[in-house]
């Protein structure tokens, strides 16, 4: 009859078996070392890529226009954007993502530190004697800045967002050195412009509508007053003339 083992076999059987133990508590602990060293490098260079888009087709500018994922504000300008992507070959996308944050459409905003206009672009961009808050121009000299960005981030979206916002200094930093605006512009910037790739309605961004809760509902509010929405894509011309308009605070 087979005896159970006493506890002094299984003592030395759990002895003799204390090398195999240590070395898968040692490998464990150096996987978990190793993927948190990965993690924590990835967050501090930026470089964290784009969702996938889960096989979703991106979205046909030919469609006719923009996607559905901006508001209206933003679609107004929806001929001009196709223009400007042609003319500078920009996604037209990106450069709604980049309006939409800037001013929702607003072309006569001024920030309190001075950017301007539809992209709003700092002073300094602009050459001695050009309307900064001519929709053209303002619009020419973003662009430049964006694709400086674009060419300086690999074609990293998020980390040309974060360098529009703070700086094309700030694309080599990464993460762990920029400001929560700057996080913040990177993750509105990423998931809106992925949204729009995937054709989602303004409702079903999740991206567009924590932009609009954190205060872009104001800025959108503002720029409804000085654009003429009840003839949506509407030929531009006139427009009011230019005069600075405060930017509003968040809230």
């Amino acid at each position: 009859m087979h005896q159970p083992p006493t506890l002094n076999t299984l003592y030395r059987l759990w002895a003799a078996l204390i090398p195999v133990q240590l070395a898968v508590i040692v490998g464990a602990i150096g996987l978990l070392v190793g993927a948190t060293g990965a993690i924590t490098i990835l967050l501090l260079r930026g470089d964290i890529p784009l969702v996938p888009l889960s096989g979703e087709e991106p979205y046909d500018p030919s469609k006719g226009g923009i996607a559905p994922t901006f508001t209206p504000e933003v679609q107004f300008w929806s001929p001009y954007i196709l223009r400007w992507s042609a003319t500078y070959g920009v996604d037209p996308n990106i450069l709604a993502t980049v309006i939409q944050i800037e001013s929702c459409g607003h072309y006569l905003v001024s920030s309190p530190v001075g950017a301007q206009g539809l992209f709003q672009v700092m002073p300094f961009h602009f050459a001695a004697g050009e309307d900064m808050l001519d929709p053209e121009t303002n619009a020419r000299r973003g662009i430049a800045y964006l694709i400086g960005g674009l060419e300086r981030a690999d074609g990293h979206i998020g980390l040309a967002m974060a360098g529009y916002n703070g700086g094309w200094g700030m694309i080599p930093k990464g993460w762990g050195a920029w400001a929560q605006e700057t996080r913040n512009y990177y993750v509105w910037g990423s998931s809106i412009y992925r949204d729009a790739l995937a054709g989602k309605r303004l409702e079903e961004s999740e991206g567009l509508q924590s932009w609009l809760n954190a205060g872009g509902n104001r800025l959108c509010r503002w720029a409804a007053s000085v654009l003429p929405l009840a003839t949506p894509n509407a030929n531009l011309t006139p427009l009011p003339p230019p005069t600075p308009t405060p930017l509003p605070t968040p809230g």
